[in-house]
């Protein structure tokens, strides 16, 4: 067995797409995923799973329909699964997301910026 180290910065320094996540590992069934953040994303939600979401560099919104988080560097919070909520960043953010291998980022939505769910960097 293998075992990888994987420097996040690095690997931020591969893409320069915002609302593209790319895998970066896999424990059990789930991917941990790296996203650069920009503007507004969609209101979506995922009826099977939470979604983990941790600042690595900057400061995100997520809203919620009765309210919204402030998440600064350093902090995470884990959005229960089926619950709306709509991500956001007004300077370019950098973040992990850890779900379920094979999870759309649009959730129940679909649109222009659905990504594929199974890039790896």
């Amino acid at each position: 067995m293998t075992i990888e180290v994987i420097n996040l910065a690095d690997k931020f320094s591969n893409f320069t797409e915002h609302w593209q996540p790319k895998i970066v590992a896999q424990m059990n069934d789930y991917h941990l995923k790296l996203a650069k953040i920009q503007g507004e994303f969609v209101w979506h939600q995922h009826a099977t799973t939470d979604e983990v979401f941790m600042v690595i560099d900057g400061k995100m919104i997520i809203e919620l329909r009765d309210g919204f988080l402030n998440l600064e560097e350093g902090e995470l919070c884990v959005v229960p699964k089926g619950m709306e909520h709509k991500p956001a960043a007004v300077e370019e953010c950098l973040i992990l997301l850890i779900e379920p291998a094979g999870t759309r980022n649009t959730g129940n939505a679909e649109g222009e910026r659905t990504a594929p769910a199974d890039t790896w960097i």
